[in-house]
């Protein structure tokens, strides 16, 4: 390990300078500078969310306004929530793994603006739509565009903070995230009953997003690009400049916290690629990360979204009411901001992989006991037990999963790698609508809890370890 400072090394070769962006970036502390970045991300990724979970908050309205059918009268001959799900998911997978390469080509934060436009725009058709059919179609749409943020966001970020507080980023980055989920459960219990101005109420909570879209320039302007991401393509100087300014704002901060100028870089090499390859993610050791999260986001994402995307559902299939039922899962959702808040001080005393492990094993214990509940106050204590599992589980494993590549793939790995979760929701969707039916809630939670064991066996048997180290350590 080699000690340089940051004026030393600029005349040198280029695999030298692009050690240094990385070293200069994981010396700066969790200072406000650092910490607003995080918040600004989040606010796309809050946007992102905010679609994502309109799946379980509208369909009641759909389903009263006539629009969508249950059972075998829906669309493709099952229900039309199913295919909706099905449809969001569909889109999300393609997005992932077609799409989110292009964050490694042209750049996080250009691909950061352009996927916020695509859903925005997306979404706002799909509220203007009087047909199964077409809303299922503008959903597909909507979910392309959100499967290039998701990827794109988590790669973004995890180039742009230091190494000691990368976990804890990731938490209070889907502590803002979350806070749309009880926003969109919120709006919908308020909402879907209605029909303010004769505007069906599931319209109104579509057509928020519209709001969204004034919001991106607002935030393209305030984020810079990832200067690991610069260093890759060989835009050395310009890395430099974007760094410099970071630096810059980062001491004043730490100056006004410690009163002592920031700590000398400790360089580490770095390998130098500015282009990546699909044939790349199946070169050791990422052939075998690969494969491991493969396995983890297909079971993970049934245990998340099969418990997010059906709550309403679930506990209408406990017995409560649909209005009783929307109400309920507000106050379930309020432990998705919760869990990820209560976690951002300590998130980084832990490996990832356990984190990841002990969730998982949460959410199995609380879905258990969901199952075999009938009183709101025993569904909604379990209900918030399980939803704050999955909350933890999300941006440890988000964490985890950038963490696995370098920087020359890591978006089109993620992707490859997270699509699979999409894919596996889109036929989850119809096997959980399909249990839900005829095996009611229990039968659901058991297909949850069978998915959250292999998790557990996958990221606790095969999981390296990652904390506290350099990105570009853990990567080679």
């Amino acid at each position: 390990m080699t000690t340089l400072s940051p004026t030393a090394a600029l005349d040198t070769q280029d695999p030298v300078r692009a050690s240094l962006i990385s070293a200069r970036i994981d010396r700066l502390p969790a200072v406000a500078t650092i910490w607003r970045l995080v918040a600004l991300l989040s606010i796309g990724g809050f946007f992102e969310l905010y679609d994502l979970f309109q799946t379980a908050y509208i369909s009641p309205g759909l389903i009263k306004e006539g629009i969508f059918a249950t059972g075998a009268q829906g669309a493709f001959g099952l229900s039309d929530q199913a295919a909706f799900a099905s449809a969001t998911f569909l889109g999300l997978f393609l997005g992932a793994s077609l799409l989110s390469q292009f964050a490694d080509r042209f750049g996080r934060r250009a691909i950061f603006t352009f996927a916020l436009l695509w859903y925005t725009v997306a979404t706002v058709l799909m509220g203007l739509q009087d047909h199964a059919m077409g809303i299922i179609v503008c959903r597909f749409l909507v979910g392309i565009g959100l499967g290039i943020e998701l990827v794109t966001i988590d790669a973004y970020l995890s180039e742009l903070v230091p190494k000691r507080m990368r976990t804890s980023a990731f938490a209070f980055a889907f502590f803002i995230q979350f806070a749309s989920v009880p926003a969109v459960a919120l709006m919908s219990w308020w909402l879907v009953p209605q029909a303010p101005f004769g505007v069906s109420g599931w319209r109104w909570v579509v057509f928020a997003s519209a709001v969204f879209a004034l919001f991106i320039w607002w935030l393209r302007k305030r984020l810079p690009e990832s200067p690991r991401w610069l260093a890759q393509q060989g835009r050395l100087d310009e890395a430099d400049r974007v760094l410099r300014d970071i630096e810059q704002r980062c001491a004043a901060d730490y100056r006004k916290k410690a009163d002592a100028p920031l700590p000398e870089p400790e360089v580490e090499q770095v390998q130098v690629v500015s282009t990546g390859r699909f044939s790349d993610i199946w070169q050791p050791p990422y052939r075998r990360r690969a494969l491991m999260l493969i396995v983890f986001n297909i079971f993970q994402a049934i245990g998340f979204f099969g418990f997010g995307n059906w709550l309403p559902a679930l506990l209408a299939g406990q017995g409560m009411s649909v209005t009783h039922s929307l109400g309920y899962a507000f106050i379930i959702t309020l432990a998705y901001p919760l869990g990820p808040l209560l976690f951002v001080r300590v998130a980084n005393r832990f490996e990832n992989k356990w984190q990841i492990v002990g969730s998982a094993i949460g959410t199995m214990i609380f879905g258990t006991l969901f199952a075999v509940q009938t009183s709101p106050l025993g569904l909604v204590a379990c209900g918030v037990g399980v939803t704050f599992c999955n909350a933890w589980l999300t941006f440890s494993y988000h964490s985890y999963q950038c963490e696995m590549f370098p920087t020359h793939i890591r978006a089109r790995a993620v992707g490859f790698c997270y699509s699979f979760s999409r894919l596996s929701t889109v036929f989850s969707s119809l096997m959980i609508g399909f249990f839900l039916e005829h095996l009611g809630t229990p039968g659901v939670l058991a297909f949850i809890v069978t998915s959250m064991l292999i998790v557990t066996l996958t990221i606790g048997g095969f999981g390296p370890r990652t904390r506290n180290l350099a990105l570009e350590n853990i990567a080679h």
